[in-house]
């Protein structure tokens, strides 16, 4: 069957989750879905307008793929609750993917009202994957409530500035038996190779591949990114050391 992600029941092979803000133009949506081999493309919900196919972000997702809607703009668990039955009403399916954030400046998840929207929806049927701040006892709690994965940020949302809570995510991969999704802050097709390498089971990229020179070229290059991080892990990482050691004898046949 080969290497692939299970999450509610559908099995991906590519590792590499797709958002489908920022573009300069909806229409390069389907060429960047395409370029990135992604299957998981999330889209926020105040995006999709039945009524108008042009504004209607869903309608340049190509129909195999799976359409994982956002929470975005919800303040608390109670909306993000609301949010996620609109979507589901609308058509959309039950992924979820919940955002609950109060925090203006630094846009951080709210840990808290995420887990409560984690329990009522997953009690309800939809495969709820939360965006949270990565912290031990929340993820636990997230398995708890019946998070499908846990997607912690990299670094604060749009930043594209790397795999700043490095440490703490590699905490979650080693402690939380659901899989760990990095989402936010990743800026360079080698900061996901990075966090695939680590043991991370998927990525969640926008901001790098939107606001690229050539989206479609960045695309292409972090899903490779992602599936050479992969194959990297499968692999096993070679030991670090503090003293070089040499790959080659040093004695033998100089002497002779």
């Amino acid at each position: 069957m080969g290497d692939v992600l299970n999450i509610g029941g559908r099995e991906l092979t590519s590792r590499l989750f797709l958002g489908t803000g920022k573009f300069s133009s909806n229409r390069l949506i389907p060429d960047v879905v395409e370029a990135s081999g992604t299957q998981v493309v999330t889209v926020a919900l105040r995006r999709v307008d039945i009524d108008f196919e042009e504004e209607n972000i869903a309608s340049y997702v190509p129909k195999n793929s799976v359409l994982m809607p956002n929470t975005s703009g919800a303040r608390n668990a109670g909306e993000a609750v609301r949010i996620a039955r609109l979507a589901r009403a609308a058509g959309c399916g039950n992924w979820i993917k919940i955002e609950v954030i109060t925090d203006n400046r630094y846009l951080l998840p709210d840990n808290y009202e995420t887990i409560e929207a984690t329990r009522i929806l997953a009690a309800e049927g939809f495969v709820v994957l939360p965006y949270m701040s990565p912290d031990l006892t929340a993820a636990k709690k997230l398995t708890e409530a019946g998070a499908a994965a846990v997607m912690p940020l990299g670094s604060p949302i749009g930043s594209n500035r790397g795999l700043k809570t490095k440490e703490l995510i590699r905490i979650l991969i080693e402690e939380i038996s659901l899989p760990i999704i990095v989402d936010a802050g990743i800026g360079r097709p080698s900061e996901a190779a990075e966090a695939m390498e680590m043991g991370a089971a998927a990525v969640l990229v926008n901001t790098a591949i939107a606001t690229a020179d050539d989206p479609v070229s960045m695309a292409r290059a972090f899903g490779l990114a992602v599936e050479a991080g992969r194959t990297a892990f499968l692999a096993g990482l070679g030991e670090t050391h503090n003293k070089a050691r040499a790959s080659s004898p040093l004695t033998g046949f100089l002497r002779e």
